[in-house]
């Protein structure tokens, strides 16, 4: 029986039978020879496990990964798998959900393995369904964005709900004045379908009164939160994860932003409505992905 490969259930049945039968009869039994029965009883045997050649199942993404996926990421190695994921939705219409997302992950961190460098991680906590709103201003400028070749700088107000990650942002083109933190906050209210119980901001001019060490709100900002019967909170200075919260947000709404100017191919507006169209699409594909607003 030299050159063949003995098996883990010839192994099993060897044993079995040498509970009650001699070397030689029990390795007779088994199919294997005196020689691998005295490997084995000297723990000397070692089963070699031959690779795979074939899938132990059908590949889910059908060869699309290899398709369009692995071109994008060749030429864009930054790419992340939800961005990804948006690209075979388009590709293939009604094959793919969020469901596969975990897959396209793993199947993305193999290519990079081999081909690119890894990408971070982000965990998320948990929050209280309705209990907060969070919303802040955040400059784009680093990304570069242009309306008819001319540099656009400009800010973006951004609303989130905590629990579920539903997104609202509004282009801002002046300063951070009480008129677009209304605006934009009525906005976010009458798009999400309710009101949270906390609103909480950083600091702002337009909703506090910084200049008192007790937390006073400006006259129209108490009256605007009266109305909508929501609890206005801020930032308290030095504590991280307060901070973090909506600076986290901020992070997340530039990367998705960025990852679909790389799928466009330009950062070149002809009007700013142009841009407002290109933005509301981006956060319509953030807010696909919660389950409910609040």
């Amino acid at each position: 029986m030299s050159g063949i490969s003995i098996t883990q259930q010839q192994v099993k049945l060897y044993m079995s039978y040498r509970k009650n039968n001699s070397q030689v009869k029990s390795a007779a039994k088994a199919g294997i020879s005196e020689r691998s029965a005295r490997r084995i009883e000297k723990g000397e045997h070692e089963i070699k496990q031959q690779p795979r050649k074939y899938r132990t199942r059908q590949d889910p993404f059908k060869g699309l990964f290899e398709k369009h996926l692995v071109p994008l990421l060749e030429v864009t190695p930054e790419l992340q798998p939800i961005t990804l994921l948006e690209v075979l939705e388009e590709k293939a219409p009604n094959q793919f959900d969020h469901s596969h997302l975990r897959t396209l992950q793993l199947r993305v961190k193999r290519w990079r393995a081999k081909e690119g460098l890894e990408q971070e991680v982000i965990f998320l906590q948990r929050h209280i369904p309705g209990e907060m709103g969070i919303s802040d201003y955040t400059w784009m400028n680093t990304l570069n964005i242009t309306l008819s070749g001319d540099e656009f700088k400009h800010k973006l107000y951004h609303y989130r709900l905590v629990y579920s990650g539903w997104t609202y942002v509004q282009v801002t083109l002046g300063g951070e004045s009480f008129e677009s933190l209304s605006s934009g906050l009525q906005n976010a209210f009458w798009r999400s379908g309710g009101v949270p119980v906390n609103h909480r901001t950083d600091s702002l001019s337009a909703a506090f009164k910084n200049h008192n060490e007790e937390t006073l709100l400006t006259d129209r900002y108490a009256k605007l939160c009266k109305h909508y019967g929501v609890k206005a909170t801020r930032n308290n200075k030095g504590v991280a994860h307060e901070n973090g919260a909506i600076e986290s947000a901020h992070g997340h709404l530039k990367r998705k932003v960025d990852q679909q100017l790389m799928l466009r191919g330009s950062r070149d507006f002809n009007t700013l409505a142009d841009y407002e169209t290109f933005i509301n699409r981006v956060v319509a594909k953030i807010n696909r992905q919660c389950k409910t607003p609040m």
